[in-house]
């Protein structure tokens, strides 16, 4: 039997739909960003990055690569194993009791990245709760959709951050019922933003336990980078907070935060957590110097929300289709994926400009877009440069502009 076929098969049909990915071979200059190096087919080129999710540079930031390499050198690389057998090594304590203090929690538990914190962390908070009901957010990330599939518990969507429904839902759910709200504080490919006051006061008013990932909102929101539930004073009021190292902290990882006892849980029983090597000390040194940072300085958080205005000021002026929000998201709508695509393609390779497609099944067909993010460094000139480029290829590819009042669905 020829087992190749299948697989050649499966990429055909990635092909057909439009929606094969192809990555740019780039390397990032320390120092320089969101300058970097594009190893194309024609050799190296300086290009500008604009769709990083190293929202604030700090993945260069000196404190954070001097705390990374004076750990590698002192201690080493690799964590040595699992937390059970190894891997529970000093650095990574000091990373969970920062974690937990962000967010105003007792404790914190580390995932080698944000998706396994939240397919691990759903899935068994949910199991250990007898009869568990999931009212999941329609536009949830697929990591908290594989989450609430890999729970078996009973679950329902509710309209994105729509509060209606999902009181409608609690209330049939009744109030004997153990309920678990699960939601982003911001969605990261329309840039909105959850009611999450609202939604406290739904969980409270029904008994219900309440998950929020803050991957897109943590070091950027808050007075000390807590996310959106810092920013909003509800903190307090969510049981369990999710977020990631690997954003605007810059580093990689992901990790919950809430009760002792939620926690520990998670840490006992969670299979995702006792079967997989530890995040080396390296990166937890480096992830703690950047929580510390971001928690006593604001210049990145104000100069990054500042870059985010001028950028949708200038797009909208040039009457390109910026998809409106309050967030520092900068979603372009194109709205078909093989010209998403060349779109991307003629920026990188005719203006130096490095914005990847966002195609199904990342959203929906028929929304596929450019989503930028623009960082505290990209400077007036930069921004000219991209609107003057997206001009061009807007043109180029018979693109409607004048598309002003697009909002995010």
């Amino acid at each position: 039997m020829d087992y190749n076929k299948f697989f050649h098969t499966a990429l055909t049909r990635l092909h057909d739909e439009r929606r094969y990915r192809v990555f740019a071979d780039l390397e990032r200059i320390a120092g320089r960003f969101p300058h970097a190096l594009w190893h194309s087919p024609k050799g190296p080129r300086n290009v500008v990055i604009w769709c990083s999710n190293d929202y604030l540079g700090m993945g260069q930031h000196p404190k954070v690569v001097g705390a990374m390499v004076e750990t590698a050198t002192r201690v080493g690389t690799g964590a040595g194993g699992t937390r059970n057998i190894a891997g529970t090594h000093h650095p990574l304590v000091q990373l969970e009791q920062e974690l937990a203090d962000l967010h105003g929690k007792q404790a914190s538990l580390l995932f080698t990245s944000g998706y396994v914190s939240n397919q691990t962390g759903i899935s068994t908070i949910a199991k250990l709760i007898p009869n568990c009901l999931i009212l999941s957010d329609a536009l949830n990330h697929n990591s908290m959709i594989e989450g609430v599939r890999q729970a078996g518990c009973d679950r329902q969507i509710f309209r994105h951050n729509d509060m209606a429904h999902l009181e409608e839902l609690l209330i049939a759910a009744g109030p004997e019922r153990p309920k678990l709200i699960a939601c982003e504080s911001l969605y990261s490919m329309d840039g909105d933003v959850a009611p999450l006051s609202k939604i406290c006061d739904l969980a409270e008013k029904y008994g219900a336990m309440t998950y929020v990932d803050e991957v897109h909102a943590v070091g950027m929101y808050g007075p000390r980078g807590g996310g959106i539930a810092e920013r909003d004073g509800v903190m307090h009021r969510i049981d369990v907070l999710e977020g990631t190292l690997a954003k605007a902290f810059g580093c990689l990882g992901g990790y919950i935060a809430g009760s002792a006892d939620i926690i520990d849980c998670v840490r006992s029983y969670a299979p995702g957590f006792i079967f997989t090597t530890a995040l080396p000390p390296a990166i937890c040194s480096a992830a703690t110097a950047a929580i510390r940072h971001l928690k006593a300085s604001n210049w990145e958080r104000e100069r990054h929300q500042d870059r985010a205005a001028r950028v949708k000021a200038i797009l909208n002026a040039a009457g390109l289709p910026v998809m409106s929000n309050d967030t520092h998201i900068v979603p372009l709508f194109v709205g078909d994926p093989e010209k998403c695509k060349q779109a991307s393609d003629m920026l990188l390779e005719e203006h130096g400009i490095y914005i990847q497609p966002i195609n199904y099944p990342t959203v929906a067909k028929g929304t596929e877009r450019l989503r930028i993010t623009p960082s505290p460094y990209h400077d007036d000139g930069l921004i000219d440069r991209l609107a003057e480029a997206l001009l061009q290829v807007w043109d180029r590819l018979g693109l409607p502009v004048k598309q002003k009042s697009l909002a995010a669905e």
